[in-house]
């Protein structure tokens, strides 16, 4: 039968279908990491994702003899528009079957409701702001994904291909071996910096503390640290907000470091966070009934890896050994909740300053990731 596409309208009730359908997909796959159903649908919810004050956006599904076929949502991002000055429509959230028919309809579908409203380039998978999920994955098929990336199908990138998508960006991914004490050059540099530089390491007491002493700070910093990395424009103060809220609760303190200066500013950050990947899979997504106790236990208990969130050095520090400082802080950490592995998750292909990091760690590059771009022509 013909593929029907249909949008979807933005309530909760209407998105559990969409949401479904990008993990029922993948039932069968062993390397496949689920989202947070709720989590997922709130991010489609203008009432719930701040970042619709300055992003607009549309999710369709193709259907075909009943079933759900294949996913997709376009996002008009405002700021990041305004900033580069392209007129450039994101797609996200992108799911389907193998099957010409179903991909093309798809793209077809996100492809006019982007033009009408004035875009002339198509790019993605890219969220709503820097902070989602993005990238299409194009190499490490067999190594099982994280809380914060995308997994899906080889057959996903031919498909791009055929329909004349090409390179934008790509990003890679490091998977390093915990080591099993802080290594000397990193002890020795940590040292010079930390006096030669005024700066110490804050003693984080409670979720609390750093919430309202550094909260707001840790994302002011994200924003002055990553302003000129592809696709970011600064958060706004909703969003920090809802950041805040969304990952306090669940960071383990000890697998976080704030690196301040005599002036008690924050100048460093590194937040990481034990790996909820087998615990996602365990729950399928789901918080309830039981799937909220999967996700104590790898918070709370132990886990062999650990996933390395956010890394930020406000810009008059980069370069200059901080980097080390936040390590030599995090490893005893490291050692000690039992990881013998680091996600480092995404980072751009040509981010040399932050590769230049892991040098000292046994690593291997193990998983590419693509943003495709394809100018828009109805």
């Amino acid at each position: 039968m013909a593929v029907t596409i249909k949008p979807v309208i933005p309530l909760k009730k209407y998105l559990k279908e969409y949401v479904h359908f990008g993990i029922d997909l993948y039932k069968d796959n062993p390397y496949f990491v689920p989202p947070l159903i709720f989590d997922e649908i709130d991010s489609l919810l203008p009432d719930k994702n701040p970042a619709f004050d300055f992003c607009r956006a549309q999710s369709f599904m193709a259907w075909r003899d009943g079933k759900i076929v294949g996913r997709i949502t376009g996002i008009i991002n405002n700021a990041v528009n305004e900033k580069t000055g392209r007129k450039t429509l994101r797609f996200s959230l992108v799911d389907f079957i193998d099957d010409n028919e179903v991909v093309d309809a798809l793209f077809r579908a996100v492809t006019i409701w982007g033009h009408n409203r004035g875009m002339e380039e198509i790019v993605g998978p890219m969220g709503f702001t820097d902070m989602d999920k993005e990238g299409m994955l194009i190499e490490g098929f067999d190594e099982m994904g994280t809380y914060a990336t995308i997994y899906n199908y080889p057959y996903y990138p031919k498909h791009m291909e055929r329909l004349g998508f090409t390179k934008e960006v790509d990003w890679i991914e490091y998977r390093m071996t915990v080591p099993d004490s802080i290594p000397d050059k990193y002890m020795r540099v940590a040292d010079i910096v930390a006096r030669k530089f005024e700066l110490r390491v804050y003693d984080i007491k409670s979720r609390k503390d750093v919430k309202e002493k550094y909260g707001r700070a840790i994302f002011d910093l994200i924003n002055d640290t990553y302003k000129d990395l592809y696709g970011f424009v600064p958060l706004t103060n909703r969003q920090i907000e809802y950041y805040i809220d969304m990952y306090l609760g669940i960071l383990r303190l000890e697998d976080v470091c704030l690196i301040i200066d005599k002036n008690d500013k924050l100048v460093g950050v590194g937040i990481s966070m034990p790996s909820l990947s087998k615990a996602l899979r365990a729950s399928g997504g789901k918080l309830f009934p039981t799937g909220w106790y999967s996700l104590w236990k790898a918070i709370r208990g132990k886990t062999d890896v650990v996933d390395l969130m956010l890394v930020g050095v406000a810009p008059e520090y980069q370069n200059k050994g901080v980097n080390a400082l936040l390590f030599a802080n995090l490893i005893p950490s490291y050692i000690a909740n039992g990881y013998k592995f680091a996600e480092s998750n995404v980072e751009l292909e040509n981010n040399s300053s932050v590769q230049k990091q892991w040098e000292l760690f046994e690593r291997r590059q193990h998983r590419r990731r693509r943003a495709w771009i394809k100018k828009i022509e109805i």
